[in-house]
């Protein structure tokens, strides 16, 4: 198979290893995840690849694999948007095709054809959504394009199953015949059955086929008078299937004419097949592409349904800090309940985290969450977090959740942890993520906390990460040690003994054992004797632990406060703010207003002064001529002339009114105020409307328009008097493949025939079935007339036998035609 979109194939996790990393995606429910993300693939081998995702360890390819990824992301969220087209299993037929004189079947060459026509589509829609520099457009550009063998394909095959008579000339004759044949010997046998004396026919029957062989049933007493070859009998015996000796000689012709038919189809699926070969190499390299094409699809889907974003990511040792914002642990997004979102930031040379807290509070799904996460994005896969989610590429990944015994070796729980951990501290290094559950437990507690606390430290100084919980009090002080150890807890309602899953970096959990015993049942007295059991180090750990509970519930109550009055404030800003957004509007109207009125004010000043000017210089010719006027007489006048046209466009100047916008819809008719023209509505944006009429198309603000009914409605203005436009001329008519125009008078064809035509032609259909029977020829003949004279119209012809021959005329369209 040929390479992903790449070319190259990179390392990646549990390929070439031990079973370490195996056994962490299968603890962690790893291949659960891949399934999510599968079930949103469009193709069957859209979803396999998904579920073979595996994490790479090579920063560079996980890179490349985010990089598509949200190349492919900006695609699906455009206007345009786009989805995977269909992809069936390939993989018995490619291998097949590379097989020297092989023949595929039918069912195996349909398979290819979608190949080749979701090739085409893909690389068609992609080539022009991409950008110019996606790295996914070289990839893209290598999907085969076989247009003319893809449309072989097409006329060769039938659309439910076989080949198609346009296959070949030959079988079309061959099945034509056959056609004609089997009818006339139906007919014949037909005739011949009734015929048969009335005691050795079966009522109500047939002819019928036994054995390839068309028969006639008769009762078994006719075996004799009827003679003829009996191919089968009823379940009953009393029937006999014969086919009469009339029937043997055309039938046997049928025969060799079915013989014949079956040579063609095995020659034309070899021609196909042979056609098909020498693009093997392409046709496997295009499957594999469309197949990753619908696996970064789902990823993307996920994505989106999701919220996930694509995280930044660290690169081995340097790797700098560890930051997961608002994450989800994947496998609870499809509960009834959304998960709790956590928070969780690491400085660089923070390598071990320590997360305590009580039973039942979350800590295994934090820490399942954490290995997810990295699974997920070294795979291609977006986690379910928030935007400045930062996460390093791990190499190794090591996983200790549960309770894990091993019988055969004789290992208890204990046991099976302690060679877990062997394992992870001798082959652990700095670019390794480590998951601990409940690390030091199942033994003595004091000599577990002991053990515990001896390979966290380790592990801070040779881990890249390591994520552990536990229970034991007296590891809850090693963060006091080192610098690269941190306390985290998930909070607990004190009051209601529920966690709230919500993660606390630098303080260790509670374990609430004695108070949720006490809400159990357990009498106080015993409750009393344990506390006073206690060590006086663990009080204390358990009194300042208390004091920081109440602190922190403190501390929320005054926080829900703050919350309280800024969400009481909210909608006193919301109103100051629209207050002032009207004020703006209201100055901004006043100021257009104001623009406007001068610009119709100074149109108007130069008619007036050009008319002035006009009417001086004519009494100026005329007083010259005569000697009675003076130059300076002249220009006074003018003067006069513009001054008395200034008062009057004064005195009769209306105040100015701000003219609320027409409410228009697209399709309707609207009246420009400035022209009076009548425009038709194309769009309508907020306050922008998009008209057009007489050859214009503009853009205007909807106050400057008027609604209206269209020409002719009293509005004075001018209707379009361009061409129509193609929705104009949209037929009313819905597009069929075939008109009936059977009990027609001719004087009726065009009625019908005409809308019929241009629907179809508008939705592009490539032909046109017109039914108009035999009879006097009358219509028929009207028909080829209006044909003839249409010039979208590219052939025509009388139908073929299976089309209704010459009671129907077929009419194929120019394919530009629109």
């Amino acid at each position: 198979m040929a390479a992903r979109l790449t070319g190259t194939v990179s390392r990646e996790l549990g390929r070439g290893e031990d079973g370490s990393e195996a056994h962490a995606r299968a603890v962690l429910e790893f291949p659960a995840v891949l399934e999510s993300v599968a079930e949103l693939a469009v193709t069957p081998p859209g979803a396999d690849r998904v579920r073979d995702l595996l994490p790479s360890i090579e920063p560079d390819e996980v890179g490349r694999r985010l990089e598509r990824l949200t190349e492919l992301l900006g695609v699906i969220e455009s206007d345009e948007g786009w989805t995977p087209p269909p992809v069936p299993h390939l993989g018995p037929t490619l291998r097949r095709l590379r097989v020297p004189d092989s023949t595929l079947e039918c069912e195996a060459l349909r398979d290819l054809e979608v190949l080749l026509s979701s090739s085409r589509v893909a690389s068609a829609a992609l080539e022009e959504a991409l950008p110019a520099q996606a790295s996914l457009r070289d990839s893209v550009g290598r999907l085969v394009r076989a247009p003319e063998l893809e449309a072989k394909l097409v006329r060769s095959l039938a659309e439910g199953d076989g080949l198609a008579d346009s296959a070949s000339p030959r079988l079309r004759r061959l099945r034509s015949e056959l056609r004609s044949r089997r009818l006339a010997l139906v007919e014949r046998l037909e005739r011949y059955a009734r015929g048969v004396d009335s005691r050795y026919r079966v009522p109500d029957s047939s002819v019928t086929g036994r054995s390839g062989r068309y028969c006639i049933p008769i009762r078994r007493e006719g075996r004799g008078p009827v003679r003829g070859i009996v191919h089968d009998e009823s379940g009953t015996g009393q029937t006999l299937f014969v086919e009469p000796p009339e029937a043997i000689e055309e039938m046997n012709a049928i025969r060799e004419l079915e013989i014949s038919e079956a040579r063609e189809i095995r020659r034309i699926l070899h021609e196909l097949t042979e056609a098909l070969r020498p693009l093997a190499e392409a046709l496997e390299r295009s499957f594999d592409l469309l197949t990753e094409l619908d696996s970064l699809y789902a990823r993307c889907r996920y994505a989106l349904r999701h919220g996930a974003v694509v995280p930044e990511i660290g690169i081995g040792a340097d790797r700098g800090s560890y930051r997961v914002v608002d994450g989800r642990h994947p496998l609870l997004l499809a509960g009834d309940e959304p998960p709790v979102p956590f928070g969780l930031e690491l400085s660089g040379g923070e390598t071990v985290l320590l997360v305590s807290g009580p039973n039942a509070g979350g800590k295994t799904v934090l820490l399942k969450s954490i290995g997810l996460f990295s699974l997920m994005v070294q795979s291609g896969i977006l986690p379910p977090a928030g935007p400045g989610t930062r996460l390093p590429v791990f190499r190794r990944v090591f996983a200790m959740i549960g309770d894990e015994q091993s019988i055969e070796a004789s290992l208890s729980t204990f046991g099976a942890q302690v060679a877990n951990l062997k394992e992870i501290v001798e082959e652990a290094d700095g670019a390794s993520l480590i998951l601990l559950d409940e690390i030091g437990g199942n033994t003595d507690p004091a000599e577990g906390g002991a053990l515990a606390a001896a390979i966290l430290t380790r592990l801070s100084h040779q881990a890249g990460l390591a994520v552990a919980t536990t229970h034991l009090g007296a590891l809850k002080g090693l963060a006091a040690e080192s610098d690269s150890i941190v306390n985290a807890s998930l909070q607990f309602d004190s009051e209601r003994l529920t966690p709230t899953f919500a993660l606390v970096r630098d303080r260790p959990g509670r374990s609430y054992a004695l108070e949720i015993a006490g809400r159990l049942g357990l009498p106080e007295d015993l409750l009393q004797e344990a506390r006073s059991r206690l060590g006086g180090g663990e009080r204390a750990l358990e009194s300042l632990l208390t004091d920081l509970e109440r602190r922190r519930l403190e501390l929320e109550r005054l926080t829900d406060a703050v919350e309280r009055r800024v969400e009481a404030l909210e909608p006193r800003e919301t109103e100051v703010a629209r207050r002032i957004a009207e004020l703006d509007r209201r100055q901004e109207e006043v100021e257009r207003f104001a623009r406007e009125a001068a610009e119709r004010y100074l149109l108007e000043a130069r008619e007036r002064v050009e008319e002035a000017i006009r009417r001086v210089r004519e009494a100026y010719a005329k007083a010259a001529e005569a000697g009675e006027l003076e130059p300076s007489a002249a220009a006074a006048g003018a003067r006069s002339e513009v001054e008395r046209a200034v008062r009057e466009a004064r005195q009769r100047r209306p105040a100015a009114r701000p003219r609320a916008p027409a409410r228009v819809e697209e399709g309707e008719w609207a009246l420009l105020r400035a022209t009076g023209r009548l425009m038709r509505v194309r769009e309508v944006r907020g306050n922008r409307v998009t008209v057009e009429g007489e050859g214009l198309r503009i853009t205007v603000p909807a106050h400057d328009l008027e609604a209206s009914k269209g020409p002719g409605s009293g509005t004075g203005g001018r209707g379009p008097t361009g061409p129509e436009t193609r929705e104009e001329r949209r037929p009313e008519l819905a597009p069929r493949s075939e008109v009936d125009l059977r009990g027609l008078r001719v004087e009726e064809v065009v009625r019908v025939l005409v809308p019929a035509l241009d629907a179809a032609i508008y939705a592009d259909l490539p032909r046109l079935r017109i039914i108009h029977g035999k009879g006097t020829g009358a219509v028929r003949t009207r028909v080829e007339i209006l044909l003839d004279a249409d010039a979208r119209i590219l052939r025509f012809r009388s139908g073929d036998p299976e089309e209704g021959g010459a009671g129907v005329t077929v009419v194929e369209f120019h394919e530009d035609e629109t």
